[in-house]
């Protein structure tokens, strides 16, 4: 199972509620891109970033898209 190479981000485990309130399990995954970057300067590699992630660092400038 794939994570986020900065946040550590992965699947999520819980319950679907009904109007019920019955329960059964489900998951919520992370929007998980692979991507070439430098982060802080650091030569270029492929890693999986969330898209959250990715927006965030781009933005204020600590990730670098190659």
């Amino acid at each position: 199972m794939a994570k986020d190479a900065i946040t550590g981000a992965r699947t999520r485990f819980g319950n679907q509620r009904s109007h019920a309130l019955n329960s059964s399990r489900r998951s919520w995954k992370p929007n998980l891109q692979k991507v070439t970057v430098k982060i802080n300067g650091a030569p270029a590699k492929k890693v999986y970033l969330t898209a959250r992630t990715l927006k965030a660092g781009l933005k204020n400038g600590l990730i670098e898209r190659v």
